[in-house]
């Protein structure tokens, strides 16, 4: 919970979407924009952060770049 809500606001400070962990095939069915190996920067505006623990207890976080 506390450390990946940590990584998301340092994600939207940084603005550099660290790397999938363990991704060694991607399926070239799935069109997603994995981030393998090495960090990149992008323009991120939001983040999701999930936790999910035992027994049920799960929380989303949506957090959002300040921009004023």
């Amino acid at each position: 919970g506390g450390i990946e809500a940590v990584v998301c606001v340092l994600t939207l400070r940084d603005q550099v979407i660290h790397p999938t962990v363990n991704l060694e095939e991607p399926d070239p069915e799935c069109d997603l924009d994995y981030v393998p190996g090495a960090a990149r920067r992008a323009d991120v505006r939001v983040v999701l952060c999930n936790s999910f623990g035992l027994g049920g207890q799960n929380a989303c976080l949506v957090l959002g770049k300040f921009e004023g």
